[in-house]
């Protein structure tokens, strides 16, 4: 690990949530927490590849970049500062500090720093309206450090980065297929520029603002409603072959209950007084419900309910045959 700071990181953790332009709500809950940019950039040691003790390209670099980009494509725009939630912290000490009792360590002896990171950097002067909620377009990303090999020689890192949309309501994200990279890797934090960059600018508002409008035009009855439920838990339990056939349902049991919690009890997006839900609101419980994933697994899980939702959309539209919702 490399050191660069003599701060005391565990009481800054007490400071690190002090963030301008704070959300009602977190965009992501799970076990994280909030930090400053600063923070990260003073307090926190960097991860090094041990067989070359390269470092790796830390938190701080990574949002500052995306930072950076942001202000250079939308030049004109008010930007937010970057919301930040980090989870998996990892305590160490100096090496002077070896075998002294925790109790007894002074602050300059204790290093930190997270395995997990997500940050959402906000556009608020981009706004669309679907069904009544604001969105504003929003641009962030995750990186996870337990998803790279530290204990070998310095590789390329992977990192996730997206632009889509922040519903205002509930904090919500809305995240389609061609605004998200999965699978960005790179050997420098100056690859990281050009292939933000190519992300940004090929991704189409337009159409998934479209595409989410459209959803508030279909509805589930309380019937169908119940019966898509219980596809999506048997789903769990289908085998290798018959899951390869039918849509992929990423959210797990716990978060399917509090679908179901959200559809009777929900301030926002619960079911209408007959018992049918707009695929609109459907699509939030599952955001709201993706709220609970940790931080390496959140966004895939988001695009997937864009993704499941849009399919069922298109189902009841041309009336074809879906396995959700089929007898």
């Amino acid at each position: 690990m490399e050191l660069i700071t003599n701060h005391n990181p565990i009481e800054m953790i007490q400071d690190a949530s002090k963030v301008s332009n704070k959300p009602s709500s977190s965009f992501i809950e799970a076990n994280t927490q909030k930090v400053t940019l600063e923070h990260l950039k003073n307090d926190c040691v960097i991860p090094v590849f041990s067989k070359d003790n390269e470092s790796t390209i830390s938190h701080y670099q990574f949002i500052d970049k995306a930072h950076e980009v942001v202000q250079k494509l939308f030049p004109d725009m008010d930007i937010k500062t970057p919301n930040i939630r980090v989870s998996h912290v990892i305590k160490g000490r100096i090496p002077s500090a070896v075998g002294k009792p925790a109790i007894e360590l002074l602050p300059h002896e204790k290093t930190i720093y997270y395995e997990r990171c997500a940050f959402l950097i906000e556009l608020p002067s981009v706004k669309e309206i679907v069904n009544g909620n604001e969105l504003n377009l929003s641009i962030g990303g995750v990186r996870s450090y337990n998803q790279e090999n530290l204990y070998s020689k310095k590789s390329l890192e992977k990192f996730k980065v997206f632009i889509g949309f922040k519903n205002r309501v509930c904090t919500n994200l809305c995240i389609s297929t061609d605004g998200f990279s999965n699978d960005i890797r790179i050997g420098s934090i100056l690859d990281m520029e050009q292939r933000m960059e190519q992300l940004f600018e090929g991704y189409d508002k337009e159409r998934h603002i479209g595409a989410m409008k459209r959803l508030s035009s279909y509805k589930l009855s309380e019937r169908q409603f119940a019966h898509f439920i219980g596809k999506l838990r048997m789903y769990q339990h289908l085998d290798k072959m018959e899951q390869s056939d039918v849509f992929p349902v990423l959210l797990n049991d716990s978060q399917i209950n509090n679908v179901v919690k959200e559809y009777y009890v929900g301030q926002n997006f619960s079911r209408n007084l007959d018992g049918s839900i707009n695929l609109w609101n459907l699509y939030n419980m599952f955001t709201e419900a993706n709220k609970s994933s940790y931080i390496d697994n959140n966004l895939e899980r988001n695009v997937n309910a864009y993704e499941l939702v849009n399919n069922l959309c298109i189902s009841i539209e041309n009336r074809t045959s879906n396995w959700l919702l089929s007898n």
